[in-house]
Order: C-alpha cells, then structure tokens, then sequence
C-alpha cells in the first residue's frame, strides 16, 4: 500500500519514496533530530557530527534488515525535502510508524499531527492499530499522548506506543 494522503497536500506536503539521492538529506535529518543530545558531550563539532553520521548509516542498515518491506517516505512541501516518515504495514492488525522526523524549521507548525492523522485515517480504514517506538525523553511524546496513543511496552529507553480508534478521544 503506498501512504497518498488526502488533505496534506493543501498544506503543500507530498509524501515520495525515498532514494538513494536522498542519503544526504536524511543524514542531516538524523544530524538535527540527535544534536541536542550530544549537547553536554564535550567533543568538537565536527566530531559528533561524524559520530551522527555513523549512528545514521547504522540505522538505516538496521531498518533496511528488519523492515526490508516498510515505505520509506521523503516529506516535502513546496518541493523540498523537510522530513521523513517510514511505516511498515508488515502485520494485518497494526501500522508500525518506524520512523517519523522534521527538519527544525519546519517544526511546531502543527504539521507532525496532520502527518499522523492521515496515518490514522489509514489505519481506521484498514482496521488497524498504529504503533511507534518512542524514546523516554523525546519531545514528540506530548504529541503522541494528545492524540491518544497509549503506552503499552518497553524496552530499554523505548516505549511502545499504540494507538487505537475505538480507545481513543482525539483531542
């Protein structure tokens, strides 16, 4: 199934896969989604930003194993890159949001809902849950938690979160 949401495109978004064009893009994406962390990190700039990209090559080894089959998906408004969001539809009964990230500028415009209730909207058509892998400290979780998804597992950092239509009270 190939994630063509109704709607976005009134905001300027276009959802396209992913290629190897893009690695620089999404490289710098991973750059500015980790940064903060390595803030209390005492190495030169350029050290943490060759350790990201190590961490990035890393992870999208990783996906590209254990989600060999998922959509990897550019978001784009006004034809540029801003973000990515990766879903694997890989079990009948949930939608699995592997990844989801906007650049910096592009974030608290309320576009991170809008993405996800089209994911949702996806879900309720298909009778499916949608579930990601939130770490502890992440500011999305405020996000996640308005929009009903609930915590249902961990693992180290991680928390499991799902969302279902018939739990849910989307605020």
């Amino acid at each position: 199934m190939v994630f063509n949401p109704s709607g976005l495109d009134l905001l300027g978004l276009n959802f396209r896969p992913e290629t190897p064009a893009d690695a620089g893009f999404i490289q710098q994406l991973y750059a500015e989604m980790r940064w903060q962390e390595l803030a209390q990190v005492a190495w030169p700039n350029e050290h943490k930003l060759l350790f990201l990209a190590q961490q990035c090559a890393a992870q999208r080894q990783h996906y590209a194993r254990a989600y060999y089959d998922a959509e990897f998906l550019v978001i784009e408004r006004a034809d540029t890159a801003i973000g990515r969001l990766y879903l694997y539809r890989g079990a009948p009964q949930d939608i699995r949001i592997i990844d989801i990230g906007l650049l910096l500028a592009q974030r608290n415009q309320g576009l991170g809902r809008h993405i996800l209730e089209a994911v949702f909207a996806e879900a309720r058509a298909t009778g499916r849950s949608v579930s990601i892998h939130v770490e502890i400290f992440n500011p999305a979780r405020r996000l996640y938690d308005r929009l009903g998804f609930v915590e249902t597992g961990e693992h180290g950092p991680y928390r499991l979160m799902q969302w279902r239509a018939d739990q849910l009270n989307t605020a």
